[in-house]
């Protein structure tokens, strides 16, 4: 039996970290191509413009991103290298494993308008009401903004780079003709040194919410979830919003599992808890963000996450 354990362990490290890794160095790339078409002079001057309501677009921006936890950092890195706050980062964190269209279509799919509804606004409210709080308390600068080493190729040979302040390509101002900078293949090459800076960076934390991912599967007991949050006791709502923490409920697999708890008698407000806690703030998500955000947020976030998860479950049973 333990020889079992470990063999569902391995297949599912394997079939998530080759994965994740997939993932990982697609978006790297697709974001290094994007940062060498938008000028990031401009991405601050909005941002900075904008300020007061980063939160807000942070939020908003999570609801059209249907990434996982892992694919979603490196956008996250993008904003940082571009000066987006701790609000408007804090507010996608949590909005965009949470809240995406994706999410939202499968809950609106499985229990209907009522439900998807409730939970859009609740998760929704609850990463910009985050995004402002953090904003005004310390936590504001535990956020890691030597992410990469920027680089240039604007030396006197195209051919060299330096560790100076980074400069877009369309911007040619080390000299060469505008049609030399602007070719798709030299942005293209350019934006390859700084997604492979990104890829390593973030490979550790993947692979670490691998193993983690894979242990759980293996070998958290198959019972427990229905023991202490398949019922309608006082305890069921924040028990089943801490214990999705360990159990790195991927959406597709917790719509499937918190059917069968609700027809076995698990309240809906338990069922929503154990959802928002699952998928918004799971153990390999946590070691992944820890890529962004410094320690004390990294806490800070997963705290907010299990509030929302507790006030989503609390809110359920009151309208139901």
């Amino acid at each position: 039996m333990q020889e079992n354990k470990w063999v569902i362990a391995i297949n599912e490290f394997l079939h998530v970290g080759l994965a994740l890794v997939a993932i990982i160095a697609i978006v790297s790339i697709i974001t290094g191509i994007i940062r060498e078409y938008i000028p990031q002079e401009k991405l601050q001057k909005k941002l900075s413009k904008h300020e007061k309501c980063g939160p807000i677009i942070g939020a908003l921006l999570g609801i059209l991103t249907p990434f996982c936890s892992a694919s979603m950092v490196p956008v996250v890195m993008g904003m940082v290298e571009v000066g987006a706050s701790m609000g408007t980062i804090f507010g996608f964190l949590i909005s965009a494993p949470l809240c995406n269209f994706a999410v939202v279509g499968l809950i609106l799919a499985t229990f209907g308008v009522k439900v998807a509804t409730i939970y859009l606004i609740l998760t929704l409210g609850g990463a910009i009401l985050a995004g402002y709080i953090i904003r005004i308390t310390p936590l504001k600068h535990e956020i890691r903004r030597n992410i990469t080493n920027k680089t240039t190729c604007c030396s006197a040979n195209m051919n060299t780079c330096s560790n100076t302040s980074i400069q877009p390509l369309s911007s040619c101002s080390c000299g060469q003709p505008q049609k030399t900078c602007a070719t798709h293949y030299s942005r293209v090459v350019a934006a390859m040194p700084f997604a492979w800076t990104l890829f390593k960076r973030i490979i550790p934390y993947i692979l670490i919410g691998a193993v983690i991912s894979a242990l759980s599967a293996a070998f958290l007991p198959a019972d427990v979830v229905e023991r202490y949050v398949g019922n309608d006791s006082w305890y069921a709502i924040p028990v089943a919003a801490t214990i999705g923490v360990p159990l790195y409920l991927r959406i597709e697999m917790a719509i499937p599992l918190l059917q069968v708890l609700i027809a076995k008698g698990m309240s809906m407000g338990a069922a929503m808890s154990l959802l928002i806690g699952g998928t918004g703030a799971s153990l390999p998500e946590i070691a992944i963000i820890s890529s962004v955000l410094k320690p004390k947020a990294v806490i800070a976030f997963v705290c907010t996450v299990i509030l929302i998860a507790m006030a989503g479950g609390w809110f359920f049973i009151t309208v139901s």
